[in-house]
């Protein structure tokens, strides 16, 4: 295991400073869905701040289409409808790609919805499901982004701002082509990597042609799993590595890696030995999200990543 991914937020890099965790395997990812450009940029002042020569990825929110200025959670019920206006999203335009009767996903599936109508005012969606949606959470209707730009405005805003701080990594979100690589290639610093998160299942069924492009994957198999379904994920995600480890290209994975460590100091079980065949399967490396971002046990959720990459090592060598 070369590198860990650890996703800045109000733990890591405030409540934890970085030096309690720091080590140059450590990539700080700012998640650039969360915030203003003036947020995402104190983010990096606050990173630089601390560890002048860190390792700093961008992680673009992409075209995907996210809940917006929602004050107060929207009660769900199952069996009962409720609407959003069209500018509570963060593309207004949204409701021009919905028809009745299409299944929209919410909150990494946690809710499932069915489109009642859509007009330039509001979107009625019927409730299948039990809970409180709430503001900037990903709704998802598979098959409607060919007609949606790729980058949103605020990307463009966060690759401006990445090449202004000259940062090691851009995270391009929710790529279906390999045009939209060259895409975003044109307009990233030469001297920033890219990394090409694969959470969808066009680029799944365009790997061939992505990974000539590009040094660096992400399965983020959150998203993905709403594109395909999350009984396919590990099948996927074993197709993925191999195909990129057949091209040389470095893996990322990403999503509940040790996601019992957000509440508690020390993982399940089954998280160990996922992450065992993770580790052992040729991946370049591991992305904490909530785990770092958000959980109250971020140093020891670090040191777990790193025994357990010792663990390996030890292993490999008896062998």
């Amino acid at each position: 295991m070369k590198k860990y991914i650890l996703t800045t937020g109000p733990a890591l890099a405030n409540e934890v400073p970085l030096q309690q965790v720091h080590s140059e395997k450590n990539i700080y990812r700012i998640n650039g869905a969360h915030g203003t450009i003036a947020d995402v940029e104190a983010s990096i002042r606050n990173i630089r701040s601390q560890i002048p020569s860190a390792s700093i990825l961008m992680d673009l929110p992409g075209n995907k289409v996210r809940t917006a200025r929602i004050e107060t959670g929207i009660p769900l019920e199952k069996g009962k409808t409720f609407s959003l206006a069209s500018g509570q999203f963060n593309y207004p335009g949204f409701y021009q790609h919905l028809q009745p009767g299409m299944t929209a996903w919410a909150n990494d599936s946690v809710f499932e919805f069915e489109v009642v109508s859509a007009d330039p005012e509001k979107i009625v969606f019927l409730s299948k499901s039990d809970g409180v949606l709430i503001n900037n959470k990903g709704v998802h209707v598979r098959g409607i982004h060919k007609n949606i730009p790729f980058l949103f405005e605020k990307d463009r805003q966060l690759i401006a701002l990445a090449n202004q701080y000259r940062l090691d990594y851009v995270g391009v979100s929710f790529v279906r082509t390999p045009e939209n690589i060259e895409e975003a290639r044109s307009l990233i610093g030469a001297d920033t990597a890219l990394i090409s998160k694969i959470e969808t299942i066009d680029a799944v069924e365009h790997l061939n042609e992505i990974l000539p492009l590009v040094p660096y994957i992400l399965i983020d198999r959150g998203d993905l799993s709403t594109d395909i379904g999350i009984e396919k994920i590990p099948r996927f995600q074993k197709y993925i590595i191999d195909k990129a480890l057949y091209f040389d290209v470095k893996v990322f994975l990403a999503t509940q890696v040790l996601k019992n460590m957000e509440t508690k100091p020390i993982p399940t079980i089954g998280e160990i030995e996922a992450l065992y065949e993770i580790m052992k399967s040729g991946v370049y490396g591991v992305q904490m999200s909530e785990e770092t971002a958000v959980g109250r046990y971020v140093p020891e959720c670090v040191a777990l990543l790193e025994q357990m990459n010792q663990e390996i090592m030890r292993e490999e060598i008896r062998i």
